[in-house]
């Protein structure tokens, strides 16, 4: 008797746990310029912070610059235009970095020195809009 509710229990439990699961929704996650990133995707969403700080390491301790993990060629790649042709700014959820950071409720702290607009992308450039779009 005890074993068939602990079953019934156990069973219980992975069916509330299934749904619960099955109700949150994901980050929606901006296109990009590429057809694939430097890394496989399942390896960069778990390990991109570790390839910038070691890209940050080797650039200012000893360095040397390469493309590969550069912040600057992320954003290139990552951070596109909106329908109406401005960029988002970080401080929007349609902004690459920040869709999955502001669903983890991680604090991205890169751009307080670094650009998040692509390369030859300025706020007067997007027409006077600085934030979310």
């Amino acid at each position: 008797m005890r074993n068939s509710l602990r079953l019934l229990l156990c069973l219980g439990l992975l069916t509330i746990s299934s749904a619960m699961s099955a109700a949150v929704p994901l980050p929606e996650i901006p296109a990009t310029k590429g057809e694939h990133c430097v890394e496989p995707t399942q390896d960069m969403r778990r390990n991109h912070m570790n390839y910038i700080l070691h890209q940050r390491d080797e650039t200012m301790h000893r360095g040397i610059r390469t493309k590969k993990y550069s912040l600057k060629e992320c954003i290139d790649c990552h951070v596109l235009p909106t329908k109406d042709g401005s960029y988002p700014r970080v401080s929007s959820k349609k902004h690459f970095c920040n869709a999955c950071h502001s669903y983890a409720a991680v604090h991205i702290d890169c751009f307080d020195c670094h650009s998040d607009l692509p390369e030859g992308v300025s706020p007067t450039k997007m027409g006077g809009v600085t934030h979310g779009q």
